[in-house]
């Protein structure tokens, strides 16, 4: 069996939409995000908001009562050429790629070609960059000299709309994460901040707390800490999700990029309509957007390399309360 993966694969057009980037940016992974992910939307890419129109009935006469129109609110989202790029030694990219195909249904190893070669080498990819994506979509940051620096995230964008004197955006203090109940005190605090315009979104089950990962752990403590039978088997099988108020409450998981990143806080949480946070892709509408992926007989190295456009941001400020230390 060769150790060496020499075959060439470049996804262009419709084979970069439906079999690179589609599926790693729909269906339940991205719903976990709990934002709102645009892709290969037309371009310019906006982030739209319809706010419901009140008071429309009218006693009945004849011809047009009708009131103004439905109020729309657009923000356009920057979008950045970014490009992702992995190199490994052949040996290493050959084991990593053989053991996808090992893990996966039954293959024949013997004949690492065709379409399992390449699901696994995708899948390799895929993975790297779907990481890389959602890590700056929270830490990213233009103005940084290296390291998630592609396109600005969502907490430079509200740290700066905070320092600006935005005052539609609501802000809570952080308390210490020492005592158990810490956490439940911010996201109740969070919630009775909330404008009245937020909070009506709860029925819709469109509200959403965005969380670090000390406080949603502080909060698993503290419902632990409850002294009912329920509690005690969820401390023993754990809980898949958390809730309060009926809220979805989601572990960003940023916590193993705080110690390189301490221009960005370690500890934050948002309270957001969850469609008012996008996240956009496009892959469609730029000339040289490409995934390749290669083999350097040079340098014996096995290369990939993806070029797409991305960027993130929010429309409305007065959907969001957020509390950033």
């Amino acid at each position: 069996m060769a150790k060496l993966i020499e075959n060439p694969k470049t996804y262009k057009g419709q084979e970069l939409d439906t079999i690179f980037f589609r599926p790693m940016l729909s269906g339940p992974d991205a719903e976990k995000l709990g934002i709102r992910v645009l892709y290969n939307m037309p371009v310019p890419t906006t982030l739209q908001f319809w706010k419901r129109s009140v008071d429309v009935l009218r006693q009945y006469a004849k011809g047009w009562t009708g009131g103004d129109l439905a109020k729309k609110f657009q923000k356009k989202i920057d979008l950045f050429k970014v490009k992702a790029e992995l190199g490994f030694s052949a040996s290493d990219y050959f084991q990593m790629v053989f053991e996808k195909i090992a893990n996966s249904a039954p293959a024949n190893m013997d004949d690492l070609s065709g379409t399992e070669l390449e699901a696994a080498e995708t899948s390799l990819f895929k993975e790297s960059i779907t990481e890389a994506i959602r890590a700056t979509m929270w830490y990213g940051d233009v103005d940084r000299v290296t390291g998630l620096n592609t396109f600005d995230g969502f907490l430079k964008r509200i740290k700066e709309d905070i320092a600006g004197g935005e005052t539609e955006l609501k802000t809570v203090s952080l308390p210490a994460l020492t005592a158990t109940d810490a956490a439940e005190t911010l996201l109740k605090n969070m919630w009775e901040s909330a404008p009245e315009v937020l909070r009506y979104f709860r029925n819709e089950g469109n509200l959403v707390y965005l969380v670090s990962s000390d406080i949603y752990s502080n909060y698993e403590d503290s419902l632990d800490s409850i002294s009912v039978e329920s509690a005690y088997f969820s401390k023993q099988n754990g809980r898949k999700e958390l809730y309060y108020k009926g809220i979805p409450v989601i572990d960003v998981q940023m916590g193993s990029y705080a110690g390189q990143f301490t221009d960005m806080p370690e500890t934050f949480a948002l309270l957001a309509e969850s469609r008012n946070l996008a996240l956009a892709v496009n892959t469609n509408d730029f000339p040289g957007m490409e995934v390749r992926m290669w083999y350097n007989p040079d340098e014996m190295e096995n290369r990939q390399r993806a070029v797409f456009m991305a960027g993130c941001d929010y429309l409305l400020p007065e959907l969001i309360v957020a509390a950033i230390s």
